[in-house]
């Protein structure tokens, strides 16, 4: 059974092309998605799910599309992830927050704070999240702790990761029927197995997600054995 599940929610501009909507539109249809993704995960088995919501290398992106992303994160968290808490959802959100305006800071603190009584299900949030970054951060804070050569482990390393709470996921789903990792979970989904989907996240939702966790029941987990 997938208990850990990771989704890299990939396909809103495409989504909202092929409708002739502006881009936006595709990543208010992909809030849509991720609320009844989040809802339905439970009963399906999941008790940690981690999605990548916005990554370091999404800044990039045209001016006018990351200030509505970051109006729309707000407003998500505001409405959705209260409504989330209100069913029992416990919220993190990993990454960096240096690079948010304080009103997003703050509402991210809040939730966080909120929530973390809540056992129905683990919602990891990974925003201005890029993997590469994680393990230099943790290699940099290896130095800094002044750890010699032979003190150095995987369990050093991944104490010192920002995503360190975090269950390696069984499964990661990427949406749209692109395969590639995009920088995500690089240390933690070393063994993970993975699915790529043709749907486009803002048409992902309970039937398509039991159909990926299915699918990886009939799977079987080497970890580099045989």
């Amino acid at each position: 059974m997938a208990t850990s599940v990771a989704i890299i929610m990939d396909g809103n501009a495409r989504w909202a092309k092929q409708r002739g909507l502006p881009t936006l539109s595709g990543h208010h249809a992909g809030v849509r998605a991720l609320k009844r993704t989040v809802e339905a995960a439970p009963d399906l088995g999941i008790r940690s799910l981690v999605v990548y919501a916005f990554s370091t290398e999404n800044w990039t992106r045209p001016e006018e599309e990351v200030s509505g992303l970051m109006d729309l994160f707000a407003r998500t968290i505001e409405r959705e992830f209260m409504d989330l808490h209100r069913q029992g959802v416990r919220i993190r959100f990993v990454g960096r927050r240096d690079r948010v305006s304080q009103r997003i800071k703050a509402l991210m603190d809040d939730m966080e704070e909120r929530t973390r009584d809540n056992e129905r299900l683990d919602l990891f949030v990974a925003f201005d999240y890029g993997g590469r970054a994680e393990i230099v951060d943790a290699c940099r804070q290896l130095v800094t702790d002044g750890l010699q050569p032979d003190e150095i482990d995987e369990v050093a390393i991944r104490s010192r990761l920002a995503t360190a709470e975090l269950p390696d996921p069984d499964l990661v789903i990427r949406t749209s029927g692109e395969q590639r990792v995009s920088n995500f979970l690089l240390w933690h989904a070393a063994y993970a197995e993975y699915a790529f989907p043709e749907t486009l996240w803002p048409d992902f939702g309970p039937e398509a997600l039991q159909l990926a966790v299915s699918e990886f029941t009939t799977r079987r987990r080497r970890f580099g054995g045989r």
